[in-house]
């Protein structure tokens, strides 16, 4: 008995020790996921950021916003806008850190390489006949293509990149494709230092997106390639690897810098990507899918959904405009990513509610019209007041307070957010703490009497998005 009793205390001991180790490795291992690399946001002023340097391609350009500005090393982000012309392709980089992407304006073709995933587009189940000749022709050389999952893309598209995938994009309309990209650095998946650094497997345009760092280094005489990946490879070692001769190795590592990142198809382009009605339908699958909580693997995650659609919206009012948000619940992979979107049109001399993001940092680029921005410190100092246009860029740090006011021909942003969840704390209307608060508690915080503080409390009774007042100047 005494031993039964030995052996049971020594087992419960185990189950206790390994229960609370268990709940450790929980703990640190859902820390390590949600950890950004934090910085000092000692910011005294913020200002609108434009694009300080362009790098033109053959079939369009590429605009980089200043690393080295203040206000994004807070946030710890990079922005990049690519312009891709008809008939373009945005050859495929690959990065150590997650990128949002949303498409400004056109369409195209998206298509992105999951490491470990299986390619599951194949010329065998194409049905397409205008493809008919050239998958005879491909019957006599040698199986038909094979490759992994292409999507539509079109305006309002937001497209979420774990960090390591490869991608591509391809202008097949007939204006041109306009992408903006936030590339979250401070990522927790990073560890390749705080400057932007594009891989490309293709190409040579490696050393203008090496970020300002790369070349204060270059400038400094340390050597600094200019060519792909496979550049850097023996010859000997790389046609073993790929079972390919050397003559199609000295193509793959031909160094043609006069073509960029933004390469013109000659030919025609053919790879296999549904109808968009097809590809809607398939959308609208995987979002059910997500909602009654089916589990999603890597290979299966959605990359993409559109947020310009006014049906969707989070908030409407009809005489102040919509806020439309893509989060880890809308889209599961942000999870992955830590990072959400944010789409607000705000209609003429409308405000969007003075509010703080507790948890993240928000960076907007303004999409549309021109407005009045004002954004206030934790210490209560006012670090922005200023108009805006469309094209800039701003950085609201943690924290921070901001209110946002139209112009006459209203104003549209979207906000990318560093928090998978991000959320608001409004500072005014139904949802704030004012509305929250009882009359007695702000009469006494505030020094008022009773009645001023009913008047606080009711001035504005809308939620997030405040019509404008008649007495209401334009910016």
């Amino acid at each position: 008995m005494a031993t039964y009793s030995c052996l049971l205390s020594v087992t419960l001991s185990f189950l206790v020790l390994f229960s609370s180790c268990s709940a450790q490795i929980s703990q640190v291992t859902s820390r390590g996921r949600q950890q950004r690399i934090q910085t000092q946001c000692n910011i005294q002023k913020l200002n609108t950021l434009e694009p300080q340097q362009r790098i033109e391609a053959e079939a369009g350009h590429t605009d980089l916003w200043d690393q080295n500005s203040e206000d994004l090393q807070c946030a710890n982000v990079a922005v990049l806008r690519h312009t891709i012309q008809n008939r373009g392709l945005l050859v495929p980089p690959y990065t150590s850190y997650p990128q949002m992407i949303y498409v400004l304006q056109g369409e195209g073709l998206h298509g992105a390489s999951i490491p470990g995933c299986p390619e599951t587009f194949q010329y065998s189940q194409q049905q397409s006949r205008s493809r008919s000749q050239s998958q005879s022709q491909e019957g006599k050389e040698g199986r038909g293509d094979e490759h992994q999952k292409v999507r539509q893309i079109r305006e309002g598209d937001v497209i979420a990149l774990p960090a390591g995938i490869t991608h591509w994009i391809y202008n097949n309309g007939q204006s041109n494709l306009v992408v903006v990209s936030l590339c979250d650095i401070g990522n927790a998946a990073n560890q390749l230092g705080q400057s932007l650094s594009d891989f490309f497997l293709a190409g040579s345009p490696q050393q203008e997106f090496q970020g300002q760092q790369g070349r204060q280094q270059g400038q400094q005489g340390h050597e600094q390639s200019d060519s792909n990946v496979y550049s850097g490879f023996n010859q000997d070692l790389l046609a073993e690897a790929l079972n390919i001769d050397r003559e199609l190795v000295s193509k793959l590592q031909r160094s043609d810098r006069q073509r960029g990142c933004i390469v013109r198809v000659q030919d025609e382009f053919q790879v296999l990507a549904p109808h968009r009605r097809e590809q809607q339908e398939r959308e609208e699958r995987e979002q059910e899918q997500g909602r009654n909580g089916l589990e999603e693997t890597i290979c299966t995650f959605s990359l993409k959904h559109n947020i310009n659609n006014p049906s969707l919206a989070d908030v409407f009012n009809p005489r102040a405009g919509r806020s439309s948000s893509i989060n880890a619940y809308v889209l599961p992979n942000l999870e992955k990513l830590q990072l959400s979107i944010n789409k607000v049109v705000l209609y003429k001399n409308a405000i969007y509610a003075p509010h703080w993001n507790p948890e993240a940092h928000s960076i907007m680029y303004f999409t549309r019209g021109s407005g009045r921005i004002q954004i206030v410190s934790q210490r209560g100092d006012s670090v922005f007041d200023d108009n805006v246009k469309e094209g800039q860029v701003i950085v609201v740090p943690q924290a921070f307070a901001v209110v946002q006011k139209a112009g006459n021909r209203g104003l549209e942003w979207i906000s990318f957010k560093t928090h998978p969840l991000a959320m608001i704390n409004q500072l005014a209307g139904r949802g704030s703490f004012l509305s929250s608060t009882p009359v007695d508690v702000l009469a006494n915080a505030f020094n008022l009497s009773r009645e001023d503080a009913r008047k606080l409390k009711n001035g504005r009774r809308e939620i997030t998005l405040f019509s404008p007042l008649r007495s209401s100047s334009d910016y």
